[in-house]
């Protein structure tokens, strides 16, 4: 009689998996809890009869992630330069050095000259001053609508808050200015009509009673035809403080993006608070600005609200890096070729043809995104691929072993478009070899 062996009694116990060099390196590097489900798991397919019981070991250190953390890097060949649900601007060189600088301690808030207490994010805050010499005085907290918050609240509790119907905005995953205003204990005086507002409109509206007047961009979309607006200037006129709230980031105008506001002119048309995001045109972290007159400024600045919405140290680092350094990439893709955009598109075919994908090179049409500028297209170039691999290249093993990282594109016509714009030059070698992972 032939004695049959229980396969359970051949899988190696989690100590002995654990003892792998394999295994142990990566607890040092990532910590047990991550390691010991990766063993847990090979055990789990051995009990199933899916491995042998020999590569548990082996099948435990090929799922081990890259990182500790669940985000996985992305190429954005979206053409969208800030995709909201793609973590908006990429980091600068600069400011990932000085994130890695600010992991450990640092003079945050201390001055090593005296060895006291210093000024928290002073190198920063000098940074913004410089960018934005129009501000008297500038604040930043975590996000843009962090800055409005902290501007209703410090202004205009109890009070009103007069804005146009027509810029009552909805931003991302449901959230509509108005309720986020109102959570202020301020009161909404809507003025003027979703496609008309005048600033005889604003006018009516001020009294004893009005906080602030506010002037919003809608940066996610456009109002066109029979259109009326008041201009910053405009309201400046009316004897009450001006917040403005741009959005997007642009501190300076832009000449590919001459109909999108920026901090310095509307600060100098007249507006008493500019706010604005970091993490879209500027290209930084996100984070709130807040830019204007100084007495405003500190009057924020000192409210109780204020320390619940400041940034934290990574935050600091990255925006000053920013702001005092090398162009950003978003800037950098911005200002890219569209001529070169179509050469790099017609190597990158052309080499993927070679190798049997079916790839072809297409002119495309990119778009700034959640940053701003709303119908404003970017001359392109893309490959274009069959629909099938747009999974593959989203998420794969590759991905997980940090082998290649995952790539999201746009679905066009029945096609896999992979558009550059928004994809570094130095990138390109990455993305082709993703796609060849792909398709193999």
């Amino acid at each position: 009689m032939v004695a049959l062996v229980d396969v359970r009694r051949l899988i190696p116990r989690t100590d002995a998996v654990l003892a792998d060099p394999r295994l142990t390196s990566a607890q040092q590097r990532l910590g047990k809890p991550l390691v010991l489900a990766a063993v847990r798991q090979a055990q789990d397919q051995a009990r199933a009869g899916d491995i042998e019981p020999s590569a548990v070991a082996d099948t435990a250190a090929a799922a081990i992630p890259a990182g500790a953390a669940s985000l996985t890097p992305v190429i954005n060949a979206t053409g969208v330069l800030l995709h909201t649900n793609l973590g908006r601007a990429p980091l600068s060189p600069a400011a990932r050095a000085a994130v890695q600088a600010a992991a450990g301690c640092t003079d945050l808030e201390f001055d090593l000259a005296s060895g006291t207490r210093g000024r928290r994010g002073r190198g920063m805050l000098a940074a913004l001053s410089a960018a934005v010499p129009d501000a008297e005085a500038v604040h930043v907290v975590n996000n843009n609508a962090a800055a409005l918050v902290l501007a209703a609240t410090a202004l205009a509790t109890g009070r009103e808050i007069v804005v146009s119907r027509g810029e009552l905005i909805e931003i991302g995953d449901g959230f509509r200015l108005p309720a986020l205003l109102e959570s202020t204990g301020a009161r909404i005086r809507e003025v003027g009509t979703t496609n008309r507002t005048t600033a005889g409109d604003y006018a009516d509206a001020v009294g004893p009673q009005t906080g602030f007047l506010l002037k919003v961009h809608p940066s996610n979309y456009r109002i066109e035809g029979f259109t009326a607006s008041a201009s910053v200037a405009d309201l400046a006129a009316l004897g009450v403080p001006v917040v403005g709230d741009i959005g997007s980031g642009l501190l300076e105008p832009h000449p590919l993006l001459p109909d999108e506001p920026d901090a310095a002119t509307w600060l100098r048309a007249g507006a008493a608070l500019v706010t604005a995001s970091g993490d879209k045109l500027l290209g930084g972290p996100q984070a709130g600005l807040l830019l204007g007159r100084s007495d405003l400024i500190g009057q924020l600045a000192r409210h109780p609200l204020a320390r619940a919405l400041r940034v934290d140290k990574l935050t600091v680092a990255a925006l000053e890096a920013t702001l005092a350094g090398p162009l950003s990439p978003v800037a950098e893709a911005l200002a890219a070729d569209p001529a070169e955009l179509r050469d790099r598109s017609e190597r990158m075919a052309d080499r993927l043809t070679a190798a049997g994908v079916d790839a072809r090179s297409v002119v495309a049409e990119g778009a700034v995104g959640g940053g701003g500028a709303p119908g404003v297209g970017l001359p392109s170039a893309a490959v274009s691929l069959p629909a099938a691999l747009a999974p593959v290249l989203r998420a794969g093993d590759a991905v997980r072993r940090g082998a290649t990282p995952a790539v999201v594109g746009r679905i066009d016509d029945g096609r896999l478009l992979l558009d550059l714009h928004a994809v570094a030059p130095a990138d390109d070698g990455v993305l082709c070899a993703a796609v060849l992972a792909a398709a193999g």
